[in-house]
């Protein structure tokens, strides 16, 4: 997670009531009822000044609010938090309504974008209606407290996502005991159904008094194309990488088959969800000790190293920061140090999930309880990847220019510079004495992607379905069965029971009932190989991709500084060619760092039927 996007929407949304006054006409208590006068685009202009101004008052003290909510769970910190959301959903509304009187006006560039960004800071907009306001409030709330709770519509039978999710991990429970697991969280989304009907209705009726289509057609307007030329543009980047999937998918039924027989794996047919480790099998990390490679040359253990050389949790954080120095960047203030959360305290509840907060322009956090282990060392370095993107958008950018190009290049620094921590920035830095052979290379990147290959089509699919909902495309009679066709058609992964339209299986991944677009993470995962592919190339690595690392750079520092001080201030394709070269996102840089394993994996497949028979499409794929 990234405060600087996530919280930066409820800040836009809690702004400016006082700004709106200026679009209303004034007239004399005396004075008869008349026409009103056109908005103007220096009314625009003082509109998104005013805004903006309020913006920069509120925010300190909003993502202050949050902080310590986070830290000190508690009742009394939880109404808090609750009174900010509250708010931020009235008066949210109102700024949106108030931008949208502009629509017409002919603004200049500056005016005209940060409107839209107003116009667009809600994710689940109301339409002018505070009953209906009211109603789309509590459904939120409603449909987040079932998710949070794991309760079935009978109070006293609820279940433990992370307990029920291990049992999906672990390599020694068996296939009735993870379909059980699996079946069992499911047993929590069918109450959240009619409300999830009810809540697209009135986003819907808010999108179109706001101009929208739809809900769908809202969501994909912030990413600086035609709507539905957008939804054309992912999946022609899918298309790129969909043979290495294909290839993956292949090999992982085999194995799986090989474990669990034909009547449990269909050999030509898609996997079952239930069997690739993970509740929503959207990574596949898990079944890596049943599919991985066989090798001579042992992996390095991050975790044994650092235990050996001693590091502390401290230690392991300023070793990131020093990643990032050695790019040429400055180091993080001294309230950085003093005021992140490092270690989980063993006197209050804190939300231990890993974030990267910015308060102000001297002001950056992360909240972790970090563990001293190989992938808090990675996650660490990814955290502090946000912190720097945060002071280098909020040295150079006004108020709504604070944030990243687009909602997946935030994520996707973060990862690009966890590429580079690598076997080969493990040497650099001490923690192992030699890199690895390159004949050791297929079980790591085997690893790779079985987290990074894997999630493309599932980070694609979900706002796919939710698009279709929001248009009509999949009516609400027929939820479940358009989920699992998309699940079906772009994973090759289906229901391991059946499914009808008494279940609501999409309201079991948290981003749907939580209203969560999820684009942005299929974005990440194609943005960090092409930024970590070009950064190479300028640092003039030579050698396999994988085994790349930028670190001690600093031309490569400055070329990734220059396209974070842009944040959002021009379009993501403009801040893209400042980093590649190019305007358009490039997936072949995840074949050239896979290259090495699809190769492989064709070898395996070779006498293997690949594709899968029941994919709802005119034509059944084959791996390349």
């Amino acid at each position: 997670m990234k405060i600087s996007h996530s919280f930066r929407k409820v800040a836009l949304s809690l702004c400016v009531a006082g700004a709106l006054a200026a679009c209303q006409p004034q007239t004399e208590k005396e004075q008869k009822p008349t026409q009103p006068k056109p908005p103007t685009a220096s009314e625009a202009k003082a509109f998104v000044a005013e805004a903006e101004a309020l913006l920069e008052e509120n925010y300190e003290h909003l993502a202050k609010t949050y902080w310590v909510q986070a830290n000190f769970v508690t009742s009394d910190t939880n109404s808090l938090v609750a009174k900010v959301s509250e708010e931020a959903t009235k008066r949210g509304v109102a700024l949106a309504m108030g931008a949208k009187k502009f629509n017409d006006v002919e603004v200049d560039y500056d005016t005209r974008r940060k409107l839209e960004f107003l116009k667009a800071g809600l994710t689940i907009p109301a339409p002018e209606d505070d009953a209906k306001t009211k109603e789309l409030a509590e459904i939120s709330a409603g449909m987040d407290a079932a998710y949070a709770k794991g309760c079935t519509e009978n109070p006293n039978e609820c279940y433990v996502l992370g307990q029920l999710s291990d049992t999906l991990a672990s390599p020694d429970t068996s296939a009735q005991q993870k379909l059980d697991a699996w079946v069992n969280w499911r047993k929590v989304s069918p109450q959240m159904r009619l409300d999830y009907q009810r809540m697209v209705e009135i986003a819907n009726e808010g999108s179109k008094e706001l101009g929208y289509a739809d809900t769908g057609a809202l969501w994909r307007s912030k990413y600086d194309m035609e709507a539905d030329d957008f939804a054309v543009e992912m999946d022609r980047v899918w298309g790129q990488v969909k043979p290495l999937y294909d290839s993956l998918q292949c090999h992982v039924r085999a194995k799986l088959n090989e474990k669990y027989g034909d009547e449990i794996v269909d050999p030509a047919g898609p996997i079952p969800a239930h069997l690739l480790g993970n509740m929503w099998a959207q990574s596949w990390g898990n079944v890596y000790q049943d599919v991985a490679p066989k090798s001579d040359v042992p992996a390095t253990d991050l975790t044994a190293r650092l235990a050996a050389k001693n590091y502390s949790e401290i230690e392991m954080v300023r070793t990131a920061e020093n990643f990032f120095s050695s790019l040429g960047f400055q180091p993080l203030p001294d309230t950085f140090w003093t005021r992140s959360l490092f270690t989980k305290p063993q006197d209050r509840d804190v939300q231990c999930h890993a974030s990267a907060w910015d308060f102000n322009k001297d002001d950056y956090r992360i909240k972790m309880c970090i563990k001293k282990n190989a992938e808090d060392f990675v996650v660490i370095h990814h955290e502090l990847g946000h912190n720097y993107y945060q002071r280098a958008y909020n040295l150079k950018q006004p108020m709504l220019y604070r944030g990243s190009a687009n909602d997946g290049f935030h994520e996707a620094i973060g990862d690009t510079v966890a590429l580079s921590i690598n076997d080969s920035y493990l040497k650099e830095i001490g923690l192992i004495d030699e890199v690895p052979a390159a004949s050791g290379d297929l079980p790591y990147l085997m690893k790779m992607a079985l987290d990074k290959v894997a999630f493309l089509p599932f980070g694609l699919l979900v706002d796919k379905w939710r698009w279709g909902v929001f248009n009509g495309e999949i009516p609400a009679d027929k939820y479940n069965q358009g989920w699992w066709e998309l699940r079906e058609k772009y994973q090759g992964v289906k229901a391991p029971v059946a499914r009808t339209e008494a279940h609501f299986d999409p309201g079991a991944k948290y981003h749907v009932p939580g209203n969560v677009p999820y684009t942005r993470y299929f974005l990440a995962h194609i943005l960090q190989f092409q930024f970590h592919r070009e950064l190479c190339k300028m640092a003039g690595v030579e050698g396999p991709l994988h085994r790349c690392s930028i670190y001690g750079n600093k031309e490569v520092g400055a070329k990734l500084n220059a396209m974070l001080e842009m944040g959002s201030s021009r379009p993501w394709q403009e801040a893209l060619q400042t980093m590649t070269g190019s305007r358009d996102m490039d997936a072949s840089a995840i074949i050239d760092y896979f290259a090495p394993l699809k190769t492989w994996l064709d070898e395996q497949n070779a006498e293997r039927s690949c594709g899968w028979s029941k994919e709802p499409s005119a034509k059944t794929d084959t791996a390349s």
